[in-house]
């Protein structure tokens, strides 16, 4: 992949100054677009394998740490257990984290507060770019994914604005446009929003063509919105003796916007029920009036059904 350009000079202090992320065009970033982004938290203490080990350590009686089977593929249900599933216990996994097809994930690591910290430092360098755009940035997390090629984590789609960085070793990252309904239709986003299912978030080979891909290294990283479909995948290619494991970090937020699209998506799947054929969030002018009835809607079974939504609503 091309390399980005360094950041433009005089830029304002952030919080923390010793690592943040900046983007190739502050001019052309959009939230509702892919971009590629440069950052230095590779760099960060927090974000080597050691402390990971020892966060890990914290988050495994949260059901936290998760694992994926070896030999899934980009096309595969995307299952991940809260138990290796070859019953290595977590130091054993560790300390074998870099033989082939190794996979962990440390779900929101903001859980532990140092973490939670760094996600809020991170999130601080770019919500000059987040704000102006889509403001009330609330429940940000942390998800990271350590891994020993070759491995994949199959495709599916997330409910979060994503700042994904490369942290070590190299991965590759696809990204499909959102707004594709051949390969995500208006009813399984909806599905996905309101009751977390992924039962028809599906990667068909005719998709594979219409993908954006990149090979990322250590402080490359991509930004992708809400529901972006995404998969990830490492090989052989780069490793050494020295450098054999991969470890990435999904620095994730909601905005006031993406708490808005989940109201109009509740309200739209009653009408889609109803025999109607809704306007997707952001392409109706009574995208306000959907939004309060979208609120009524979930009220409703807040009380009367027992329904919890998920985060983000």
């Amino acid at each position: 992949m091309d390399k980005l350009k360094q950041p433009e000079p005089n830029l304002e202090p952030q919080p923390n100054p010793s690592y943040r992320i900046w983007v190739e065009d502050a001019g052309d970033f959009s939230l509702d677009k892919i971009s590629l982004l440069r950052h230095n938290y590779h760099e960060h203490p927090l974000l080597q394998i050691d402390q990971l080990e020892k966060l890990a350590q914290k988050l495994l009686p949260l059901n936290q740490c998760r694992f994926i089977s070896p030999g899934a593929t980009q096309q595969s249900e995307f299952i991940h257990k809260p138990k290796s599933p070859d019953g290595r216990d977590l130091a054993e996994v560790f300390e074998r984290i870099s033989e082939p097809g190794s996979w962990i994930a440390l779900y929101n690591a903001e859980t532990d507060p140092k973490y939670a910290q760094l996600v809020q430092e991170a999130l601080a360098t770019v919500e000059g770019l987040i704000s102006k755009e889509q403001p009330g940035i609330f429940s940000p997390q942390a998800f990271i994914f350590i891994s020993a090629p070759p491995s994949v984590t199959p495709f599916h789609i997330d409910r979060e604005n994503n700042f994904w960085l490369q942290i070590r070793g190299q991965k590759i990252m696809n990204v499909w446009d959102r707004n594709d309904r051949d390969i995500l239709p208006a009813p399984t986003v909806e599905n996905f929003i309101i009751d977390k299912s992924l039962n028809t978030v599906t990667l068909r080979d005719e998709f594979m063509s219409k993908k954006f891909e990149w090979d990322l290294g250590a402080s490359e990283g991509v930004y992708f919105p809400s529901t972006s479909p995404h998969s990830t995948r490492t090989t052989e290619a780069w490793v050494s003796p020295e450098n054999g494991v991969s470890i990435s970090i999904g620095v994730v937020f909601y905005t006031e916007t993406t708490r808005k699209h989940a109201y109009i998506h509740s309200l739209n799947r009653f009408l889609r029920r109803m025999k109607l054929d809704p306007k997707f969030p952001g392409e109706s002018k009574f995208d306000d009036i959907k939004f309060t009835l979208g609120k009524v809607l979930v009220g409703f079974k807040k009380r009367f059904r027992s329904y919890t939504p998920p985060t983000g609503f």
